[in-house]
């Protein structure tokens, strides 16, 4: 029989019983498990009677292991029975045992803590709102115009910023050229920044023949140790000097980049495509904003657990995209200059945020009760299979299929969480940025 004893903040205190009956086939488990690394002069190795083996070692012998054998199910079925939902490995410690008699386990267990969730109509969200002006407008065709621009070979003047150059060039550390700082034929566009600092700005003034040597300084925190925070000179010759030619914004260049025939027609679509992606950011910002704040509003203690868990996920994460990338962990701290525990301390107030919303969101969830159709199961699987560019028919029902038999509790909470997200978006009071208050308006109001 379970019971709780005590609670305090998120530790629950229980107590439960391991029968005499249980315990008993628990350490005949344990003698079979373990009679084949005992050795007693005048018997085969695990073959020695369980009598034998206690009468040498003592009754005790096989106790702690039978405990690890009878407890792991034993404590699951008194979680089920008390309804506790635990985030850490227990506590736990033998209160009562007497041999042929029940025993007395005690354990300190580490649960959800106690959420206290704001009224929604209480809670102030930030507005916001995106507007798009005609210079918006014209910003993105100037975009256009620039991705459709054409590279034409100038001699008359030098280097400038924005043209494209060709070069050779070869690094070196005093009087040593040093390895991977040489190229031939190389091009290279000034101010794009795909440079060390220095390098792109010592070619500015500069023309087609000419040899430049270019002084830099390597970064401090750059990937090779040998040159990391080292002058260094680039023997630079430059073979070519290219600009950019931009086409005339009008008729005829909205028909070469887009469907239509007009320069106004391609306006009015750009505005149009503009005001649907300032619609979705704006709705973006409008959900991050009311969840911050309702977050913000709820009262939580975050169990550290919680916390270390979140940093856990998120640097798994960082080191995946890290690995993606090519970068070594170890490279990627030598160049910040940080270790890991540097890194998880670094982490810790945004892994504190994420863990109190997902338990702010959860305890929503609980007590709204969503229902979830069976119309948005479906749709959260046309979702899923459209992020994995899953088209096709007949993998697309697989698919679907597959995701309801192995991942349906994912899909289900995926639905809820969106659900929740939506309906404290839609309740919560959403105002206009506070202006900042004067000191003698401040005053007068604390008054």
């Amino acid at each position: 029989m379970a019971k709780i004893v005590g609670k305090e903040k998120n530790i629950v205190s229980i107590e439960f019983e391991i029968s005499s009956d249980k315990f008993e086939e628990s350490i005949q488990k344990a003698y079979l498990k373990m009679r084949g690394k005992i050795n007693i002069p005048g018997f085969r190795k695990g073959k020695v009677p369980r009598k034998i083996i206690e009468m040498n070692y003592g009754k005790g012998v096989f106790y702690e292991e039978a405990l690890d054998i009878a407890l792991p199910e034993l404590y699951e079925k008194v979680l089920d029975e008390l309804e506790l939902d635990p985030i850490n490995k227990p506590k736990i410690d033998v209160k009562d045992f007497k041999e042929g008699q029940d025993i007395v386990i005690a354990a300190d267990v580490e649960v959800m803590p106690d959420v206290l969730l704001p009224k929604l109509d209480e809670v102030e969200a930030q507005k916001t709102e995106y507007a798009v002006t005609d210079e918006d407008v014209m910003a993105e065709l100037s975009r256009i115009q620039t991705q459709n621009a054409r590279l034409i070979t100038v001699e008359n003047r030098p280097v400038e910023k924005g043209d494209t150059v060709v070069i050779d060039y070869a690094g070196f550390d005093g009087e040593n050229q040093f390895e991977g700082g040489t190229a031939e034929n190389h091009s290279l566009e000034i101010g794009s920044g795909s440079f060390i600092p220095g390098f792109e700005e010592g070619l500015v003034g500069h023309n087609v023949g000419e040899e430049v040597d270019v002084n830099v300084v390597f970064p401090v925190e750059y990937h090779s140790e040998e040159l990391a925070g080292k002058a260094v000179v680039f023997k630079v010759k430059i073979h070519e000097i290219k600009a950019k030619e931009l086409p005339e914004l009008d008729d005829e260049f909205a028909k070469d980049v887009s469907e239509f025939d007009t320069l106004d027609e391609l306006k009015e679509d750009t505005k149009k495509m503009l005001e649907k992606k300032a619609k979705d950011s704006e709705m973006i910002e409008r959900q991050n904003s009311a969840v911050s704040a309702y977050v913000e509003a709820s009262q939580v203690e975050v169990p550290d657990v919680l916390i270390e868990k979140e940093i856990d996920y998120q640097i798994k994460t960082f080191e995946q995209q890290m690995s993606m990338q090519g970068i070594d962990m170890k490279d990627y701290y030598k160049m910040i200059g940080a270790n890991m525990d540097g890194l998880r301390e670094s982490i810790k107030p945004q892994a504190l945020t994420s863990a109190k919303t997902e338990l702010v969101i959860d305890k929503f969830i609980k007590e709204k009760e969503f229902e979830i159709t069976d119309e948005e199961i479906e749709t959260e699987l046309e979702n899923l299979a459209k992020s994995y560019k899953i088209v096709d028919e007949g993998k697309l029902n697989e698919f679907k299929e597959n995701l309801k038999k192995q991942s349906l509790q994912y899909i289900t909470d995926n639905v809820s969480r969106r659900k929740a997200i939506e309906f404290i978006t839609d309740n919560v009071k959403f105002v206009e940025k506070n202006e900042e208050i004067a000191p003698e308006e401040k005053g007068q109001e604390d008054k």
